[in-house]
């Protein structure tokens, strides 16, 4: 017998398992109505069977009609409510409820439910023709009483296709027009499948359909493990997920619809999302209940789940399944359920899940600082209360006190409380005068932290372990003490989490950006800049003058810093998440930051720039010098509160901060940092973790580090990441090379390369429809040679081509790039490598969404590259005062005596051979065409503004030849002032004569 690999064999293995094991029964697609998008004889046999009195009364009312009526009436109620609500909530007809779906009741006390429960119809339909304006079909539908709750597009790599040709399949061929997909109305969730992997959206979009992984992952990391019964990788979804209790388990106690309000131009925007459990969170909440369940109250859990887990969700999950849950005798395990936090969002979001879930008011008890009232809902029994983390040690004090009763306390990131002595502490590193002096109190800072924390530990330590309380610390950061007291002995005999959904997992899945791989220490920054200045065969003169004044800028105070980072983010941060790009200033104290706010405003006033704008964020306030007091609101003039709102808009690109906002702040247009402050251990991962946030068309990030050193950020980061991050080093030549040995493979031609850059980089407003499907075009003949080269070529090329790909984006960030066939490869070899088959795909394209294709366009059309984005620097003027000028009256002294009268007036010890650096200058500009007409035409005064903006690209291009007259040039004003007015002088007179 020959074993069939096609998608049928597939469906044919899932059929057998949901119908054998997992109590479905199977469903007809005859008994499918498209136009309805459901089957009415399931659901008229569901409700005839478990509610025979409320059909008898139907009956009597409708007679022969009352089949129809009825599902006319639930179809009506479906498009008003929605599929969810009608499964929980059922609907009326005539005065009569209708009940659509039975749950498993919290308890055995009730019989009665629990056989209807038993009545529930899962049904498996293969081959759904879902639309009655075509005869596509979906592969399955899952259908609980006759109403679809899920579509399954499956795929089989042995014919070649993978789940991205499903996702596909969801974006281009699935009309969210259709009765089935309409988002809430019908199916709540939506499958793609192979063998390997599983994702899953809610909502069909077309081309922007976004969807999430829904996988176990696999090495701490991204994808699935082999299965140990030898089934497929994905066996689990429908051994597991698909499995009649699980799925009638997730749909009364998992989905949940997100309702975010806004308003924008004084109109309320509505945003509506269904949130549909990922893997791990599923799992996760299914295990803390087991495990609580079997042991009781008493246990301590560590729960391990990285920024982009959706930990709100999972803390609302299972605070609301502890609240509810009864032990084997039918008793309710704990009396309350007490949560601490510090995020707002929590409160309200645990108020609207749980009332989607029981339909209930009141459940949920916020106490803020009001310790009678904490002590009154905690003696009288309240199901859910929230509190935040200055309450723990009175909190408790207070449950001690509760004798026979037993409590679950979850501590929503343990560690990141501020108070006692560390609020103190950060009191003092706030108000701190000087980088030294802020960085000492920093060390003071951390320790006070420490004890905060450790506080909680005391507390728990003390009283040993309680057997009426169970702590559930939810943490992506967790220290070794944290670890100590409420991880659980692993297979080695050292702490480890209960559960663990770590950062590179997050990353892999594409929930959280990479905030180290371009990671830089200014060090490197300036190596590499002048790495690139010294090496003309690779960059153009204007490159080369553009790069260098960040190879000149030491970073000995405020202004030069400052102008370094505008500058960067003027040529890099703006230009990325489609010109929306943010950056973050992260300082060492309240002064540093007003400072620095000071200094950025000076600056762009002083270059013109009307496109940048700054706020400031600290808490208290500073006295300057003048006497005067100065608060976050007195600078940045609005209201506190508002600062997040106002910074999210297009008004604002740059926050500098002090402490504030290094934390539990989401604000996804953040590109770039720029780290002047001491960071270690956990602050460190939380401050550049703010840059992790996933945006529609955000590709990477960047960290400028003025003060830490790349080894001490790596070390910080590698016990919650799993894998090593930062580039160690980067040389410039190694591009040639790659490119070098790319070409050799023949896999591209350059003429493939040519055509699809002439169709890729076109100004957004001229992009037409089609030049997408050009871009497939000239990608697609590439991936057929890959295809029939030997698989250790395929593996060479690909590990090539992903690092040529990395590398130049990496250095992009640092130098704008006039180097046209490194940067065309570049946007040739992204896209490639999106269509390049996965390993075990059998030649099967990898097809990628179109719409992060478009993203990324606009990225690469938008960036500083091959002219695409000019550098926005300030143009020569021309004639402004024609025939007016004269020989100027001032006293001309040789040029010749400048490095005696340098010498003499600052103390320097420059020697005569050092005047060939400044009579070269003179030379340059002597022969400048613009200075030459400028001086002709115009008087001193006015010549001053000419000569100023060419006299430093002038000493950059020499910089080389004397680096330490031209480093004094750079950092001491009055220097380059009293060497200006000499060149000044020299040239005008010179030229005007």
């Amino acid at each position: 017998m020959v074993i069939k690999k096609n998608e049928k064999a597939l469906e044919d293995v899932i059929e057998a398992y949901l119908l054998e094991d997992s109590g479905y029964t199977k469903g007809f697609p005859s008994n499918f109505d498209a136009e309805l998008a459901l089957d009415p004889p399931t659901v008229i046999s569901f409700i005839k069977a478990t509610q025979p009195k409320e059909w008898q009364k139907l009956e009597s009312f409708h007679g022969a009609d009352t089949e129809s009526k009825v599902i006319q009436r639930l179809v009506q109620v479906l498009g008003r409510d929605g599929m969810l609500k009608v499964l929980r909530k059922g609907f009326d007809f005539y005065n009569v409820r209708i009940k659509m779906a039975y749950f498993k009741p919290a308890s055995g006390l009730n019989p009665e439910t629990a056989e209807r429960y038993n009545k529930n119809i899962l049904s498996v339909t293969r081959q759904v023709y879902y639309s009655t304006r075509n005869r596509n079909s979906l592969d399955m539908v899952l259908n609980l009483n006759g109403l679809p709750i899920a579509t399954v597009e499956l795929k089989n790599q042995f014919t070649t296709q993978t789940v991205e040709h499903a996702k596909k399949q969801y974006r281009q061929d699935r009309d969210p027009k259709e009765t089935i997909f309409q988002f809430q109305k019908r199916a709540l969730v939506h499958f793609a499948v192979d063998t390997d992997e599983v994702y899953m959206t809610t909502e069909l979009k077309g081309k922007s359909t976004f969807f999430l992984p829904f996988n176990k992952g696999y090495n701490k990391g991204a994808g699935n493990p082999t299965d140990p019964e030898g089934g497929f990788r994905t066996s689990y979804l429908w051994r597991e997920v698909w499995q009649k209790d699980s799925m009638l388990e997730i749909i009364q106690r998992f989905l949940h619809l997100q309702v975010e309000e806004k308003i924008v131009d004084d109109k309320k925007i509505v945003k509506e999302k269904m949130i549909f459990p990922r893997y791990h969170q599923l799992d996760v909440v299914r295990k803390l209940q087991e495990d609580v369940y079997q042991q009781g109250p008493g246990k301590n859990y560590l729960i391990q789940h990285s920024a982009g887990s959706g930990k709100s969700n999972s803390i609302a999950w299972i605070t609301h399944r502890l609240s509810n849950l009864h032990n084997q005798q039918d008793q309710l395990v704990f009396d309350s359920v007490i949560v601490i936090t510090d995020r707002r969002v929590l409160d309200k979001q645990l108020q609207d899940t749980i009332y989607q879930f029981e339909h209930a008011q009141g459940v949920v008890r916020k106490i803020d600082q009001d310790s009678r009232q904490l002590s009154e809902a905690i003696k009288s029994g309240a199901k859910i209360i929230i509190s935040t983390i200055q309450k723990f040690t009175y909190i408790v004090e207070q449950v001690e006190e509760q004798a026979g009763k037993n409590f679950a306390i979850i501590i929503d990131e343990a560690h990141s409380s501020q108070t006692g002595e560390s609020a103190s502490a950060l009191k003092e590193v706030l108000a701190a005068k000087s980088l030294e002096e802020a960085q000492a109190l920093q060390e003071e800072l951390d320790e006070a932290r420490d004890e905060t924390e450790e506080r909680i530990l005391k507390t728990l330590s003390k009283r040993g372990q309680q057997s009426n309380l169970s702590f559930f610390a939810f943490t992506a950061t967790p220290k070794a003490k944290t670890l100590e007291m409420f991880g659980q002995k692993g297979s080695e005999g050292t702490p480890e989490p209960f559960h663990l959904y770590s950062m590179r997992q997050a990353i892999e899945e594409g929930f959280i950006l990479d905030v180290l791989q371009n990671y830089m220490t200014y060090k490197t920054y300036f190596k590499l800049a002048k790495m690139v200045q010294e090496d003309p065969e690779m960059e153009k003169k204007k490159a080369n003058r553009a790069i260098a004044r960040f190879v000149s800028l030491h970073p000995h105070n405020l202004g030069q810093k400052t102008e370094v980072m505008i500058e960067h983010f003027r040529r890099v941060t703006m230009h990325k998440i489609q010109g929306r790009g943010k950056a973050m200033v992260v300082t060492s104290s309240r002064l540093h930051a007003y400072r620095y706010k000071i200094e950025f405003d000076r600056y762009i006033k002083r270059m013109g720039y009307t496109d940048l704008r700054t706020l400031v964020a600290f808490s208290g306030s500073i006295q300057e010098d003048d006497g005067e007091e100065y608060t976050e609101e007195k600078i940045n003039s609005i209201k506190e509160n508002e600062l997040p709102e106002k910074f999210s808009s297009d008004d604002y690109q740059v926050l500098i901060v002090a402490e504030k906002y290094q934390t539990g702040f989401d604000q996804p247009l953040l590109h770039t940092m720029f780290v002047d402050k001491k960071l270690s251990g956990i602050q460190a991962v939380q401050t550049l973790s703010r840059l992790n946030r996933t945006q529609p068309g955000k590709l990477d990030t960047f960290v400028l580090d003025f003060v830490n050193e790349a080894e001490d950020i790596q070390k910080a980061f590698l016990p919650y990441f799993e894998q090593t991050m930062i580039e160690k080093e980067t040389d410039l030549h190694l591009l040639y090379d790659l490119k070098s040995k790319l070409d050799d493979y023949q896999i591209y031609w350059d003429s493939e390369v040519d055509a699809f850059s002439k169709a890729f980089f076109i100004p957004s407003n001229k992009q037409r429809k089609e030049d997408l499907g050009k871009l497939h075009r000239y990608v697609d003949p590439a991936v057929d040679r890959y295809n029939e080269k030997p698989e250790d070529e395929q593996d060479e090329f690909k590990s090539s081509l992903t690092s040529y790909v990395r590398l130049y984006s990496f250095i992009s960030q640092i130098s704008p790039f006039q180097s046209v066939e490194l940067h065309k490869l570049h946007a040739y070899g992204q896209l490639l490598l999106k269509k390049l088959p996965k390993q075990g795909d059998a030649g099967g394209l990898s097809l990628d969404n179109e719409v992060e294709l478009e993203y990324y366009r606009l990225e690469e059309t938008g960036k500083g590259s091959i002219s695409l984005v000019q550098e926005n620097q300030p143009k020569l003027k021309g004639i402004t005062d024609a025939g007016a000028g004269s020989r100027p009256e001032d006293e001309e002294v040789a040029l010749s005596t400048i490095i005696e009268v340098l010498n003499e007036r600052f103390g320097t010890e420059f020697s005569g051979a050092d005047k060939l650096f400044f009579d070269q200058i003179e030379e340059d500009m002597m022969e400048d065409e613009d200075i030459q007409q400028s001086a002709k035409n115009n008087t001193k005064d006015n010549f001053k503004y000419v000569f100023d903006e060419v006299f430093l690209n002038k000493a950059i291009e020499r910089m080389g030849q004397n680096q330490e007259i031209f480093a004094k040039l750079m950092d001491d004003p009055s220097f380059q002032s009293t060497v200006k007015a000499w060149l000044l002088d020299s040239v005008y007179g010179k030229l005007h004569a």
